[in-house]
């Protein structure tokens, strides 16, 4: 049975997913998904955020055996997080992650590479490949300062959020109205943001690539992360990199029906690879 976890990054939850885990179910057939919050956010908001990206992939990797339910790590033990059928994985597992999700994903895949199949990155940065004003560009400064400002009002908070990472404004009012909801009910506190800006911070990736089949996606309209990020880390692993021509730094939002193409089409070619060498 192939299981896909998918991770979201800095602050953000499972729910933010919005439409793409069903795209991405159609397009690969994919038979099990698991939905999986990084602690501090979601369903382990209640939980204390780790600074270290090391300590973040030892809870997703139990919360993921545990079939979504957290797992003890530097935060603890908490319930919840994670939507999936079934409990627990069996055998190696794909992982698609974003931003700081992909790091964890990064991480967990260097570290345990008997246990990921399949890698694929969305819109990441991750020493030593990229310089801090490319991993966080200078102009989502004030953006971001306006995000920490309005912290305790959800409408103005996920507006200001909205704006620097979605370049498509059609669902606008209804994503305002869906994510201020979500804050409301499961509340990202200042200092478990901080934390996890810091572990993205200090994040530093091994040099060799993963051992398994890696993708990277990235956003050509990403106004947080610059795109060349993913540009230095497919030179520097030799991975297939696929750019998407206008969207913002939540690709998933902006089109979750081109990422799942593209997580099909590249499945489809290792299929035929796999093939060809028999």
């Amino acid at each position: 049975m192939s299981t896909w976890i998918l991770l979201r990054g800095l602050t953000r939850e499972t729910r933010h997913w919005s439409a793409l885990p069903d795209a991405l179910r159609e397009a690969t057939g994919a038979s099990r998904l698991m939905l999986l919050d990084l602690p501090g956010n979601g369903a382990f908001a209640h939980l204390r955020a780790p600074a270290r990206v090391a300590a973040m992939v030892e809870f997703v990797r139990l919360a993921a055996a545990r079939g979504g339910a957290a797992g003890v790590g530097a935060t603890g033990v908490g319930a919840g997080g994670a939507s999936a059928t079934g409990a627990g994985t069996a055998g190696p597992i794909n992982l698609l992650a974003m931003s700081l999700g992909a790091m964890v994903a990064t991480a967990w895949a260097q570290q345990h590479p008997g246990e990921v199949a399949r890698l694929v990155l969305i819109n990441t940065s991750m020493r030593p490949f990229s310089r801090a004003h490319e991993r966080l560009r200078p102009a989502a400064w004030p953006s971001l300062l306006a995000v920490a400002r309005h912290w305790n009002d959800p409408l103005c908070a996920e507006r200001d959020i909205h704006r620097l990472t979605c370049n498509e404004t059609g669902t606008l009012a209804a994503d305002l109205e869906s994510w201020s909801m979500i804050r409301r009910s499961a509340p990202v506190s200042r200092g478990n943001a901080l934390r996890q800006l810091l572990a993205a911070a200090r994040f530093r990736a091994g040099a060799a690539k993963p051992a398994c089949p890696l993708l990277l996606l990235s956003s050509r309209g990403d106004r947080l992360v610059n795109p060349v990020c993913t540009s230095k880390l497919a030179a520097a692993w030799g991975a297939p990199h696929r750019e998407h021509p206008w969207a913002g730094h939540d690709l998933p939002h902006d089109d979750p029906a081109w990422v799942a193409e593209q997580v099909r089409a590249w499945l489809a070619q290792q299929t035929a690879e796999a093939w060809a060498m028999r």
